[in-house]
């Protein structure tokens, strides 16, 4: 079976917020490829999404996973959906989006 995977639009404005920090840094196509490359993963999880580490204790459901040491991921199975809820990149805090 594979999972239909959602962006939340908090995980979308993360997304973006991290291709603006990087591209002065690192040049337009490197982060382009950079944040692409997070993307794929993201999507990857059509297949498997029960990865990661449950985190009852914080909300229900929520799973987070770290992606090559740079970001962690935060996302929730529903269904038939996986919810990417957050990209968090370098350090940031967890802080779950309302519902939208």
């Amino acid at each position: 079976m594979k999972y239909q995977v959602r962006f939340h639009p908090a995980a979308e404005r993360d997304i973006a917020e991290l291709l603006t920090e990087l591209t002065p840094k690192a040049g337009a196509e490197t982060s382009l490829r950079f944040v692409g490359r997070i993307i794929d993963y993201c999507i990857s999880f059509e297949t498997f999404p029960e990865r990661g580490t449950r985190h009852d204790d914080i909300a229900p459901g929520l799973r987070t996973v770290g992606w090559r040491r740079r970001a962690t991921i935060a996302f929730e199975v529903v269904g038939d959906k996986v919810v990417i809820l957050r990209v968090l990149y370098a350090g940031r805090t967890l802080e779950l989006p309302d519902e939208e």
